[in-house]
C-alpha cells in the first residue's frame, strides 16, 4: 500500500518536471512572435499533461485498470513500473528504464533538443541578418524546430504513453504542418525565386540528401 500511494500524488514533482523541460525547450527555441508562443504553448501542454500522469495522477491506467488487470494480474497496477505501459504490454521484466522503448526514447528526446539548439542558431542568424536560412539543419529541411517537437513527443511516447497525450499528439502535428504552411507562404511572398528554388531542394519535414541550396540573401 505505502508503494501504491507513494507512486504517485507527487505534484511538485509535476511541477518541478514540467517547468525543467518548458524552461529547457524556450531556451533552444527562444518564442518571440505569437505564432512562435502558440507552436511552444501547444508543446508546453504537452509535456505537463505527460508529467501530471507520470507523477500525479494515472488517468490512463485508472482507465485501463481492467483490462490490465485481467491480462496481467501480478501486475501492481498503481506502481511506477506500470506507467511504462510498453514495459508492460511487452511483459518486460527488470528496470523499465533499460528496455528497448526506453532507450529509443532517450536517443529521440536527446535528438530533438539537440535539432532545437541547431535549428535556432541558424535561424537567429538568418532572421537578425534578413536573409533565408538554408544551412545548418534547414539544408535537409525546411522545418525542423517543428521536427524537433515532434521528434520530443515521440521520444516521451516511447518512454510513457498515455491516452490524453496520444490523442494530443496527432492533433499537434496538425497543427504544427499547418503553421508550417503559413510560414512557407510568408517566406515565399518575401524571398520569391530564392525560397521557391530552396523549397524545390530540400523537403519539409522528411530529409533526404539535400542537392547544394547555397545563402540566399534578401
Amino acid at each position: 500500500m505505502n508503494e501504491q500511494t507513494s507512486a504517485y500524488g507527487l505534484w511538485p514533482l509535476v511541477i518541478i518536471n514540467s517547468a525543467l523541460f518548458i524552461l529547457f525547450a524556450a531556451s533552444f527555441f527562444k518564442p518571440r512572435t505569437t505564432r512562435d508562443w502558440r507552436s511552444f504553448g501547444a508543446f508546453s501542454a504537452f509535456l505537463i499533461a505527460l508529467f501530471a500522469e507520470m507523477y500525479g495522477f494515472p488517468l490512463t491506467i485508472y482507465l485501463l485498470s481492467g483490462w490490465l488487470g485481467s491480462w496481467y494480474p501480478s501486475l501492481d497496477l498503481f506502481s511506477h513500473e506500470a506507467g511504462h505501459l510498453w514495459w508492460t504490454v511487452l511483459g518486460s521484466e527488470g528496470d523499465p528504464h533499460f528496455t528497448l522503448p526506453h532507450l529509443i526514447s532517450g536517443i529521440l528526446i536527446a535528438g530533438g533538443f539537440f535539432l532545437l539548439a541547431a535549428s535556432w542558431r541558424v535561424l537567429f542568424t538568418a532572421q537578425r541578418d534578413r536573409f533565408l536560412a538554408t544551412t545548418g539543419p534547414y539544408g535537409y529541411i525546411r522545418h525542423p524546430q517543428y521536427l524537433a517537437f515532434i521528434l520530443i513527443m515521440v521520444g516521451f511516447l516511447f518512454q510513457w504513453p498515455t491516452l490524453p497525450t496520444i490523442v494530443m499528439f496527432p492533433i499537434l502535428v496538425f497543427m504544427y504542418v499547418r503553421l508550417a504552411r503559413k510560414e512557407e507562404h510568408e517566406a515565399s511572398m518575401r524571398f520569391e525565386e530564392a525560397y521557391s528554388h530552396y523549397a524545390s531542394n530540400v523537403p519539409a519535414f522528411v530529409p533526404r540528401l539535400p542537392k547544394e541550396v547555397g545563402g540566399y540573401h534578401h
